[in-house]
């Protein structure tokens, strides 16, 4: 599913139909998050020209991010026949088609139960982030990693797919505290659930190396929400953690 608020000049409908025409089997679900220009409109007009399937949930009043993944992810989880359900950032700054990997990680490891794109700059990959983001994003990592207790790599790349089954359901259950890093919060839900055994968890997560990511042009986030980010970071763990 794709969250969407106010992305009518930035979502890249034409890329969007050829990957789905590509892959009829994967089902693109949008999530209009009570936009306030032309979104709901081109999301209808889109949702027409890909294969049966695809839909549109209309949220409209604007919850915020984290809410419209939340309710786009159960009514994916709500059609039964779904194996696996995601959520992709409206902006393409991950190419859907690095997607295809991801599910190839699924198939091939059952004891895998998540795979996280990881916005990782090695040699022969595409990974273009602005430093100031990039440096602030490596100081943001380590503190998640010591609040999980996971040397997780990368919480906040907007592409992520999970096996659909009742524990996803129980996490998705309930809003989330967090307004920023709700990535952050779905993990800290599984260790909870876990009885707080992290090393478990980190066990069933694939965190995938990205063959292309670019910042996109008009993001919604500033340096600044990083301080809110810290903020909401301390509140999960004295919800989940301490």
């Amino acid at each position: 599913m794709i969250p969407c608020y106010n992305e009518a000049d930035r979502l890249p409908a034409d890329a969007i139909v050829a990957f789905a025409g590509k892959n009829p089997s994967i089902r693109l679900m949008f999530v209009n998050d009570g936009s306030t220009d032309g979104t709901l409109p081109l999301l209808r007009s889109l949702a027409t020209k890909l294969p049966p399937g695809a839909e549109v949930l209309d949220c409209p009043v604007n919850g915020g991010k984290a809410e419209a993944v939340r309710l786009g992810m159960l009514q994916a989880l709500s059609k039964s026949d779904a194996p696996v359900v995601g959520f992709w950032d409206a902006d393409m700054a991950t190419p859907l088609d690095a997607s295809l990997g991801l599910l190839e990680t699924l198939d091939a490891r059952p004891d895998i139960h998540m795979v996280f794109g990881a916005r990782v700059k090695l040699l022969g990959r595409e990974i273009e982030r602005n430093p100031l983001r990039h440096y602030l994003g490596r100081t943001f990592a380590t503190a998640v990693s010591i609040v999980l207790g996971m040397p997780i790599y990368d919480t906040q790349c907007g592409a992520k797919l999970f096996r659909a089954d009742d524990r996803l359901r129980q996490v998705l259950r309930d809003r989330f505290g967090s307004r920023w890093i709700f990535d952050v919060e779905i993990i800290a839900r599984f260790i909870q659930m876990d009885g707080g055994d992290s090393a478990r968890l980190a066990a069933s997560i694939y965190e995938y190396p990205l063959m292309v990511w670019r910042d996109i042009a008009g993001s919604k986030v500033r340096p600044t929400d990083f301080l809110k980010a810290f903020k909401e970071l301390v509140a999960i763990y004295l919800r989940y953690r301490r």
